[in-house]
This record gives C-alpha cells, sequence and structure tokens, in this order.
C-alpha cells in the first residue's frame, strides 16, 4: 500500500463526514458561490491532499524525524509573516527564540542521520526536500485561510471546514484514480480492515474535527499565534515517531520539548 493510498483513504473518509454534516444541516446553513467552491479546492490542495501527500512521501525517503522537523519550522514562518501590526517585535521575540532553539536541540539530534548515509543517500535529501515543499504548503494555507475567514465573517467555521472537506474527498479520489494502487491489490491486502479505520479515524479527527477547531482559532486568534500552537502539532509528531519506532527520546530531544512548550506559553502571553 502505498503513500499516495493512505493519502487518499484518509481525505476520501474527511470529505464523506464533511458531506454528511452537510446534508444533515441542510437547512441552517448555505451553500459555497462557484467562486468559494473553486477557492475551497485550492486551499484542499494546500492544506490537505497536497500537503500530507509531500509530506507522507518525504517520510517515505527521509524517515519520521527529520520530516517533522522541517515542518515544525512553520509556526515560525507563520509568526513572522503573520505578526499583528500593533504587536511589538519585543513581546514576539521571547516565544520566537525559544521555538528556535528547541528546533536546533532536536536538530543536533536528528540531522546525525544524514551525517551517517551512505553514497546512496540520495534519496533521503530527496525526502528532505518533499518535507520542504510540505512546508511551503502548509504555510501558505494557514496564512491565506485566515484572512479569507476574517474577510468572510458570515461563513462560519464549520460551513468552511465542511467546503474544504468536499473539495478535499474529491481531489482524493482523482488522485486515487490517477496514482493510487489497483482496487484488488487493496482488497487484498491481510490488514486491510485495520488500515480502513485508520483512514476513517484519521479523516474524521484529524481532518474534519480538527479543521472545524482550526478555523475557529483562525477566527479568533491572530495568525501568528495560531502560528505559534501549530507547535503542539510537532510535539505530539515526535512522540508518536519515537512510540513508533520504540525509543526514548535523547536528552536534546526531551529538553527540545521543554523549549517548545515554554515558546507556546510565552507566546499566548505576548498577545493577551
Amino acid at each position: 500500500m502505498s503513500s499516495v493510498d493512505l493519502t487518499a483513504g484518509r481525505f476520501l473518509s474527511y470529505g464523506g463526514m464533511a458531506a454528511l454534516a452537510m446534508l444533515v444541516t441542510l437547512r441552517r446553513h448555505t451553500w459555497p458561490t462557484p467562486r468559494q467552491a473553486v477557492t475551497a479546492l485550492g486551499m484542499s490542495m494546500l492544506g490537505a491532499t497536497g500537503y500530507y501527500l509531500l509530506l507522507a512521501q518525504s517520510i517515505v525517503y527521509a524517515g519520521t524525524e527529520v520530516p517533522t522537523l522541517i515542518i515544525g519550522t512553520i509556526p515560525i514562518w507563520v509568526m513572522l509573516l503573520g505578526k499583528p501590526s500593533g504587536l511589538k517585535w519585543a513581546g514576539l521575540l521571547p516565544g520566537l527564540l525559544l521555538t528556535v532553539c528547541g528546533l536546533a536541540l532536536m536538530m543536533q539530534s536528528t540531522l546525525n542521520h544524514a551525517a551517517q548515509l551512505p553514497a546512496g543517500g540520495g534519496q533521503f535529501w530527496w525526502g528532505v526536500l518533499l518535507a520542504l515543499g510540505a512546508m511551503l504548503c502548509w504555510t501558505a494555507f494557514a496564512l491565506v485561510n485566515a484572512a479569507w475567514l476574517k474577510r468572510h465573517p458570515e461563513v462560519s467555521a464549520t460551513e468552511w471546514a465542511n467546503w474544504i472537506g468536499v473539495a478535499t474527498g474529491v481531489g482524493a479520489f482523482l488522485l486515487w484514480l490517477l496514482l493510487g494502487s489497483e482496487s484488488k491489490e487493496l482488497m487484498a491486502l491481510d490488514n486491510k480492515a485495520l488500515i480502513a479505520m485508520a483512514c476513517i479515524v484519521t479523516g474524521i479527527g484529524s481532518g474534519w474535527a480538527a479543521s472545524i477547531l482550526w478555523n475557529v482559532a483562525s477566527q479568533r486568534l491572530s495568525v501568528s499565534l495560531c502560528g505559534q500552537l501549530i507547535v503542539s502539532e510537532t510535539l505530539f509528531a515526535l512522540f508518536y515517531s519515537f512510540v513508533w519506532d520504540g525509543v526514548w527520546p535523547a536528552a536534546a530531544q526531551a529538553w527540545a520539548a521543554v523549549l517548545f512548550t515554554l515558546g507556546i506559553l510565552a507566546s499566548i502571553r505576548a498577545h493577551r
């Protein structure tokens, strides 16, 4: 089973849940205009199918930790590019520095993997390049999504998540038709039930529900503070990678997690 299949499965579940939610609340909510539908399709490619496919492929080539660290720089870019005009750099600097120091510590202990690669380690750097593409996609998504929601207060966080979800489901289905495995091959998998359950859980939880919560945060908080909160994704991703690999974090990695957490708290304080 390829990363394309996993991406399609996850976001088909997201799209199915979003479509169901739209049908259930049909009388209370409006349908998107053609222009809004096109925007939702573009946003779904930036923040969902395109981002997740690039990230999944980068993990295939470079492992879990280095792509996670690259994705972990998203809060820094969002903080820098989305800083409110009324917030002074002096207030934002402590949280930013703590986050940068945390990333530096984490990279010190994980990027040694790159130096230990054999001569044929070009695949690793291809994975790094894909992770950089994923980082650019989600940084753009965070900035554009927040700006769009603030320009359209008549659209609720749930409506926008549902519109993007349906567009994501359509895009995921087309992606699977073009690049995915044949249905016979998927049905022959021994663990197909477990894989299907994982796609459903992540599609509804990490896709649909998380998108609604993120939209609420984007409406109520500044872009820079939302960006800082993305650090929590890095923390959980690292935690899951350590559990998956069956290893304990090194001392530098543990301290990096502490610095990440302190950075979040410092940024929340600066935005009050």
